[in-house]
């Protein structure tokens, strides 16, 4: 596979003092899918920033497509590049579901009739095709994060960067946005930062960050098996990763074949 986004010795600051991201070096593979984990203040939404060129880097490099982010690429950069916020109310723009997902495609004079072909893919794509004449104020919060993922598709990027996409949802609504997300496998390359191992579960790849610098790197299955690391970083691991915790200190018969049990149902799809 071939190389997408590249970070070298990358480093940032709001303040002289304060270093947020500390000489991280990264690199992610086209239509990989990766999820980056970290509690709250480690980074993890600042890297996605300065992905997308809404924060100066303070030193250090980032690539996309080979191409340096940096002043005179921003633009073609941001072709690439999509990204979906956690607040879905601070991404609508139209009055109906339709408006909304056409908002970005006016500005490229679309004719009428390609415009109408690609909101109906990407709406058909998130499930969400039935509601086009819907204002998006009578939607629930999972189903305006699936019109959000819309109108980044619409641009046709090859990345997407799905930033606490689901924080702000219920159970019901973060589901909605996770399964569309694992829609997305194999169709984008997709970094999906949030702060729960459970939706880091059908990822390629996790990486772990604590204090603006990654602690771990691997499959989620690699990375699960590092409990003590997992909650240096202030994660909380999965309920059942918690009673295989409980399973090793305890004096059960057949515990191993519990614990495999446990594990399986982990990662089970």
């Amino acid at each position: 596979m071939s190389e997408i986004i590249k970070i070298e010795n990358l480093t940032f600051g709001y303040t002289s003092k304060r270093k947020v991201i500390k000489d991280l070096s990264l690199s992610i593979n086209e239509g990989e899918y990766v999820t980056i984990l970290g509690h709250n203040g480690c980074g993890k939404s600042t890297l996605a920033k300065l992905l997308v060129g809404l924060l100066e880097k303070e030193s250090g490099t980032i690539e996309i497509k080979g191409m340096e982010l940096n002043y005179d690429n921003l633009d073609k950069i941001r072709q690439c590049i999509g990204i979906v916020f956690q607040n879905p109310d601070n991404q609508f723009f139209g009055i109906t579901v339709k408006d909304d997902i056409a908002f970005g495609l006016e500005n490229r004079c679309y004719s009428v009739e390609d415009m109408n072909r690609i909101i109906y893919e990407y709406a058909t794509l998130v499930k969400m095709e039935k509601y086009l004449d819907r204002n998006p104020e009578d939607l629930s919060g999972g189903q305006k994060q699936r019109v959000a993922v819309a109108g980044v598709l619409a641009f046709e990027p090859e990345i997407i960067i799905f930033d606490e996409a689901t924080s702000m949802l219920d159970p019901s609504g973060a589901k909605e946005v996770v399964d569309t997300i694992k829609s997305l496998h194999n169709k984008k390359t997709i970094l999906s930062i949030t702060h729960n191992l459970n939706e880091a579960v059908d990822s390629d790849r996790v990486i772990v960050l604590n204090k603006g610098k990654i602690v771990l790197n691997g499959t989620p299955q690699e990375v699960f098996k590092e409990k003590e690391i997992l909650k240096e970083a202030h994660l909380d691991i999965t309920p059942s990763m918690k009673l295989i915790e409980l399973l090793e200190n305890s004096e059960l018969k057949m515990k191993k074949e519990v614990e495999e049990v446990l594990w399986q149902l982990t990662f089970q799809k």
